[in-house]
């Protein structure tokens, strides 16, 4: 990974609360940028629910290609998704 890029996820890591991340990410990303990012988390949520193919292009208008592109990275990628997943799942078992 570039320092840029190592750069970038040490600000991100820095954001206390939803706020200061839409804030950060509203100046950061372009109208059309944040998304497509949401529509891939989207979709991430949704693969994690178990939920078809079919169903997430459907719900989300996320062509198959994007699809089978976040399931790899879901499956087989850095764990990421699967960290960001379980704490949120975590989070709202707690609230509960």
């Amino acid at each position: 990974m570039s320092d840029a890029t190592r750069e970038l996820a040490l600000a991100v890591a820095t954001l206390r609360d939803e706020d200061e991340a839409l804030r950060f990410l509203r100046d950061l990303c372009t109208v059309n940028e944040l998304r497509e990012i949401a529509a891939r988390w989207e979709v991430a949520r949704l693969l994690d629910g178990g939920t078809s193919y079919h169903e997430i292009s459907e719900r989300t208008g996320a062509s198959s290609a994007t699809i089978s592109r976040v399931n790899q990275w879901l499956r087989y990628g850095r764990d990421g998704y699967r960290l960001v997943l379980d704490r949120q799942a975590r989070s709202r078992r707690r609230r509960r």
